[in-house]
């Protein structure tokens, strides 16, 4: 026998919309740190717990906007995170000595941005039908990626820096 949810029937909607907000969750647990913990580079590693925080803000936001065609959530906070122009790309193909310059001391800041995010991915999951996600918005792979296999993606990857960032936060100086 299959349990039943304690939520009750669920859509993909409402899965994803419940998934999409572990990653804050997640964020929002993680212990004070100081700016020296936060852009710490633990055993060397080139990303930091401030560059997996904005990363994961930074990869939803920039995704999204590409589904929406809105503008990026980042217009709000480019300025507060004072990054320069290494600040509007989101991370991906970054060397050892660009992802060092992502330095963010204020861990609040970090949050804030990933949840206006995860704020913006589940006010546009409202937005879609459950047949919606079935259609194919990206062909350069094999096999087309679908919208819902591209939301699934967007959490996944917000889900795997944050619990990163978790595992350094933990981790012994």
């Amino acid at each position: 026998m299959v349990a039943k949810s304690t939520m009750g029937d669920m859509n993909s909607i409402e899965i994803l919309t419940d998934l999409s907000q572990r990653p804050l969750q997640a964020a929002q647990a993680l212990p004070d740190l100081s700016p020296e913990e936060l852009n710490s580079h633990l055993g060397g590693h080139p990303n930091s717990i401030a560059w997996l925080l904005w990363h994961s803000g930074r990869e939803i936001d920039v995704q999204l906007s590409d589904l929406t065609g809105r503008p990026q959530r980042w217009e709000d906070f480019r300025d507060r995170f004072d990054l320069g122009e290494i600040g509007d790309g989101f991370g991906l193909g970054h060397t050892p000595e660009q992802a060092a310059e992502i330095r963010v001391d204020d861990q609040q800041l970090l949050v804030a941005y990933l949840n206006a995010t995860l704020n913006a991915f589940t006010e546009y999951l409202e937005t879609l039908s459950e047949d919606d996600f079935d259609e194919i918005i990206d062909e350069n792979w094999t096999p087309a990626v679908t919208r819902g296999v591209r939301m699934v993606s967007i959490i996944d990857d917000a889900i795997q820096h944050v619990a990163q960032a978790a595992f350094i936060a933990g981790a012994p100086a």
